[in-house]
């Protein structure tokens, strides 16, 4: 009877696992969703404590018991502590670290496992392997794009480690035949085992180091795959169903979030799982494109206060400055002038998926005010004002006009066919790419320097006293 309940257990938290991602597909429903999700984790953990039982059957000693729920009770109440603390700014930082975790986890259930595995059962083997070498990069990928991200680790764009990153690769996969066909025992094993662990996270870090800060939402996306695929490994490797149902759907979203994200970027998967995605964003012209002309808080006002149709165009530099709340004032203020107000979200602005329609979620923007860039993208012709705010690689024209460009080809939000633009800008830098943007000296652009959430506030001030 209690393995019954068990099972029946985890089919209600797979469809759970289900109807909790569906609902994330939409922001109205995503908390839900959320909620629905986690729900059906915590009862597949509980039911396995109360009620699964080994070959023998005895069930979980209670030793292990109480161990395993003091790990949970700790780690919920960091995890809860960290969740209301963290910035929005730092949200891309903590899904790296998340990630990581994840990884984390699988790899070392692999490595603790490996010497129980029945080496004449090529599956059992092979998905200790993939479980152990997949999490190990999970891991220590995400430490690394952690660390990019945050500003404490510098990308490394030599030619070289494209060359390097294939030779760890063919050295992974040499290695992890040896092991499946060696014959050997576990305990033979045990340096091989060990070395595949070494190469794993140093290739994880390797591939990770060449790839440029514009490119980093690729590679969380893909990063997060790979955590979801190392968890279903470690179902695979204990038989159960809640782990391998859970793996195998956060291996599948994070699997076509990531095609998704190489196609808004124009950019090959295979480039970046050989590490030579994004080597070169940061190659781009030193050369100026021309004259960047300013406007005063009071034409900027008075032309936002009297147009038709307003887009705003939010990028990293919004989060930066924490001005969502303010924008989201701005908005309200000029549709309360009766203006039609939108915000052009491209797939890749920020630094993670999703980081703009997050970001203005939390500011209370209304949801169908967010359009997609294929959609806002034919409106664009007929938009008196856009302003751009923090966004930099998302609008620039280069990648249509410029065939040597490194974002060449990318599609991107067409500000430069709006009537008027509006850049707001701390100063007369690059992106985070490193590309000039051929829009900032644009014949219809106007730049607004300083900080987006003082601008916003001055701007906010100045259309109140119009």
């Amino acid at each position: 009877m209690g393995e019954s309940i068990l099972e029946l257990s985890y089919l209600i938290s797979a469809l759970l696992f289900v109807f909790g991602l569906k609902l994330l597909s939409h922001p109205e429903t995503a908390r839900r969703g959320n909620f629905y999700a986690g729900s059906g984790m915590v009862l597949a953990m509980f039911t396995t404590l109360l009620l699964h039982r080994d070959a023998s059957g005895n069930g979980i000693a209670l030793t292990n018991v109480w161990i395993i729920l003091s790990a949970l009770t700790i780690g919920s109440v960091i995890g809860w502590v960290v969740a209301r603390r963290v910035k929005m700014t730092a949200m891309p930082q903590l899904v790296s670290f998340f990630n990581a975790t994840g990884g984390a986890a699988s790899a070392l259930v692999a490595l603790l496992e490996f010497p129980n595995a029945d080496m004449g059962n090529y599956e059992s083997v092979l998905v200790t392997i993939l479980g152990l070498i997949i999490g190990s990069i999970a891991f220590s990928g995400s430490m690394i794009a952690y660390g990019k991200l945050d500003g404490k680790v510098k990308d490394i764009t030599s030619g070289m480690m494209t060359y390097v990153n294939l030779f760890l690769l063919v050295t992974v996969v040499a290695l992890s035949v040896y092991i499946m066909i060696s014959g050997q025992t576990p305990e033979q094993l045990n340096w091989a085992i060990y070395l595949l662990l070494g190469i794993s996270l140093f290739y994880g870090v390797m591939f990770v180091m060449p790839i440029g800060g514009a490119d980093m939402p690729v590679v969380i996306s893909l990063l997060n795959s790979f955590t979801g695929i190392a968890a279903a490994m470690a179902g695979f490797i204990y038989s159960n169903q809640a782990m391998i149902l859970g793996g195998i759907l956060v291996g599948a979203a994070g699997t076509i979030l990531t095609l998704l994200m190489c196609k808004a970027m124009n950019r090959s998967l295979m480039n970046v799982i050989i590490g030579a995605f994004g080597a070169n964003g940061a190659a781009a012209a030193n050369t100026e494109g021309g004259v960047m002309k300013e406007i005063s808080l009071s034409d900027a006002s008075i032309l936002l206060s009297y147009s038709k149709s307003v887009v705003i165009v939010p990028g990293y530099g919004l989060a930066v400055a924490q001005a969502q709340h303010v924008c989201h004032e701005l908005e309200e203020l000029l549709s309360g002038k009766g203006v039609n107000v939108r915000f052009a979200i491209h797939p890749v602005a920020g630094r993670m998926p999703g980081h703009m329609n997050v970001l203005l979620a939390e500011a209370d923007v209304p949801y169908n005010q967010l359009v997609e860039m294929d959609n806002i993208n034919p409106d664009m012709p007929n938009t008196d004002v856009v302003m751009v705010i923090g966004a930099n690689d998302v609008v620039n024209p280069a990648a249509i006009n410029d065939p040597a460009s490194p974002i060449a080809g990318m599609p991107i939000i067409n500000a430069y066919q709006a009537k008027n633009i509006i850049v707001m800008k701390r100063g007369r830098g690059k992106g985070y790419a490193g590309i000039e943007n051929e829009l900032f000296f644009g014949e219809k652009t106007r730049l607004l320097f300083g900080n987006a959430k003082d601008s916003l506030q001055n701007l906010v001030n100045e259309i109140k006293s119009l």
